[in-house]
Formats: structure tokens, sequence, C-alpha cells
């Protein structure tokens, strides 16, 4: 028995040992070396401190800035460690108010803006973690941002477009603002 034991034993350990130290030092090596930004999760610095990441939705909630994509995590808004949707379908009483309660803040924050709300202001996503809106939901924002900051529409729009990311390769996804780094150049103007 100990015959068939020993290589078992000696084989769990060099897979134990590859698996679980070399191909992860390597990995890790390799992502450092050929994209560091990426590997430390694509953090944001502002004056040398991590402020947020590329990939994950900020919370904010000043009418002078950009408000991004509601988030159904909890027990705060886009907490990394609960990431997923709010599992409401879309017969469920509690998804109705919930929407009904963020178009009635969407119009309560500008009064006079009567375009339509586009969904994304609206409505989690699948994640509840993201970090970009739609050209359309920054769009729609502009009024109230330039009102509240006393700047032009035009600016805005100008600052909007500078920071909208096309389809990868023109055909994947959609276009997209990413959220911080919009509301970063947008505090940089001032």
């Amino acid at each position: 028995m100990l015959k068939e034991v020993r290589p078992a034993i000696a084989s769990f350990l060099l897979i134990t040992f590859l698996a679980g130290a070399i191909y992860p030092l390597l990995v890790t090596g390799l992502a450092q070396a050929l994209m560091a930004d990426k590997a430390d999760g694509s953090l944001v610095l502002k004056d040398g401190k991590g402020i947020g990441s590329r990939l994950i939705g900020q919370y904010f909630s000043d009418p002078g800035h950009f408000w991004g994509r509601p988030s159904a995590t909890s027990p705060m808004p886009y907490n990394g460690a609960s990431s997923g949707g709010s599992n409401l379908g879309p017969t469920n009483p509690a998804l109705l108010d919930a929407v009904k309660a963020r178009i009635k803040a969407l119009k309560d924050s500008d009064p006079g803006n009567r375009a339509p709300i586009p969904v994304d202001l609206v409505t989690a996503s699948a994640s509840g973690l993201d970090p970009e809106i739609s050209p359309a939901a920054a769009a729609y924002q502009i009024s109230r941002i330039a009102r509240v900051r006393k700047m032009t529409p035009e600016r805005l729009k100008q600052l909007v477009e500078a920071h909208t990311v096309e389809r990868q390769f023109g055909f994947l996804g959609e276009p997209g603002v990413n959220v911080l780094e919009l509301n970063l150049a947008l505090d940089s103007l001032q």
C-alpha cells in the first residue's frame, strides 16, 4: 500500500506547489511587467493618492457632479464585496418603486429638464458596480450641472464628448462615459 500512496502524495505536493505557488507568481510577474496599471486594479490617482478605480463605480450625490448608474449593492452603493444585481424582476413592485423614486430625485434636482430620462440613470446593472454611463445619461445631467456650477452647457458638452469612449473595435459594446474620470476633469476646470 505504501508503494501506491507515496507517488500519490508526491504528485499532490508537486501539483500543489506548481498550481499554488509557481503559476500565480508567474502570472502576477507577467501582469506587473506587461500591464502594471491594470494588474494593480486600474486605480485613479489624485495627488499621488488612490481615490477610486476605473473599473468600479463611485457614488456621487452632489448636484454639481455627474451621477452614475444606480448601484444595487448593499449595505452601501458600489460595494465591491457585494457585487450583484437586485434580483428584482420587471413585475416586482419594489423595482417599480425604486425606479419611481430615482425618477423623482432626478426631476427634483433639475425641475426645468423635460428631456426623457435615460434608462441607465434609473436602473442598476447586473453587477451593481458600473463605472460608466451612456453619453445620453451624461447629456441629460448637463443642464443641472451647468446651473449649479455656473458653467455654459456647451463647455460641459465638450467635456462629455472628450470623455466618451466609443465601442471597442467599432462594434463591441456601447459608447460610455466613465463617471469618476469625468467628474475629476470637471473639478479640474474650477
